[in-house]
């Protein structure tokens, strides 16, 4: 089978049916002790605090400017807290926690290769795993065991994460195979992500963006809680000021490439940070864009090949 008859395929399988792709290179860490709430609280930009067993937040970890440094997932299992993130942005996370949770009882611990990390994607991912399903909302989780192997089932977006030691990753991979879900590839997992118009750091975010620009503050920010690193910047954006650039969509007729600038009237606009080919919906990709080219409005990609500018997610609708 070609690469692209591949990947049509793997696009069908997590569009209508379940997708599974291995993730477990995403950087993982825990914090326990009494504590570890009361500390994430003031360092990152959601509700931690709020968490009860069972359910979790997104949330992101600022510079005092209020500049992204990573974002993450955190998860209240009840003894401990449950964090990960894009592997690029570890690192700065490791940092943040072992610098600043000094004087607090929480304990960090390093999970990044002792756990395993599957993703199970597309429209039947509760069918393939039953009553072993999470609730119905995201970053809702539980403990479950299939074929013998423990694991924690954490809602997501597009279906189903689970969570397991490392040891038995491939072991629970052969379960949910035999159970229905279809090995797929990461560019195809991208595919979907780019359609729900989610941005990744490390890929279209990074240190020099603030939540709001990316669309973020509905899923990673709360502005009722009390403060946190970076907060003044964030909720001075929010209640009075305009941001002067946000991720939008770009749809083009032909194959567009990640890094490409994008102009208005020989004016640089921003820069293509991702780009897929859909089966379903064409040459599309996302961007920081200045505010001068709102949705509807066209620009230039590179050297001068016409896209237009489109609100997000492609999918909607």
């Amino acid at each position: 089978m070609s690469s692209t008859a591949s990947l049509s395929a793997e696009y069908l399988a997590i569009t209508e049916g379940c997708g599974l792709l291995d993730r477990s290179d995403r950087g993982k860490l825990a914090l326990s002790g009494a504590e570890a709430k009361s500390f994430l609280q003031g360092q990152v930009t959601n509700d931690v605090e709020a968490l009860a067993a069972g359910q979790g937040c997104y949330a992101a970890f600022l510079t005092p400017k209020g500049k992204m440094l990573g974002d993450l997932r955190v998860l209240d299992a009840g003894d401990d807290l449950l964090l990960d993130t894009e592997r690029t942005a570890l690192q700065a996370l490791f940092n943040m926690i072992r610098l600043f949770s000094v004087g607090y009882d929480a304990q960090l611990h390093k999970r990044t290769l002792e756990r395993g990390l599957l993703s199970l994607i597309g429209p039947t991912a509760d069918a393939v795993l039953g009553e072993s399903a999470p609730r119905r909302v995201e970053h809702s989780h539980q403990p479950v065991e299939l074929a013998t192997v423990k694991a924690r089932a954490i809602r997501t977006d597009v279906g189903i994460d689970l969570l397991c030691d490392a040891a038995d990753t491939e072991a629970l991979a052969e379960a949910l195979a035999e159970l229905g879900a279809a090995s797929v590839s990461e560019p195809a997992a991208e595919i979907l992500r780019i359609e729900h118009g989610r941005p990744r750091y490390g890929v279209d975010l990074d240190e020099t963006v603030i939540p709001q620009e990316a669309g973020l503050n509905e899923r990673a920010v709360s502005f009722t809680k009390g403060c946190y690193v970076g907060q003044e910047t964030v909720a001075r954006l929010y209640y009075r000021g305009k941001p002067n650039r946000h991720l939008r969509g770009l749809r083009s007729d032909d194959p567009m490439t990640a890094g490409e600038e994008l102009h208005v009237a020989g004016r640089l606009v921003g820069r293509l940070t991702s780009a897929v080919t859909s089966p379903r919906l064409g040459h599309i990709g996302l961007a920081l864009v200045r505010r001068e080219a709102p949705p509807g409005s066209g620009l230039a990609v590179g050297d001068g090949q016409p896209a237009e500018v489109v609100e997000l997610p492609f999918a909607a609708g």
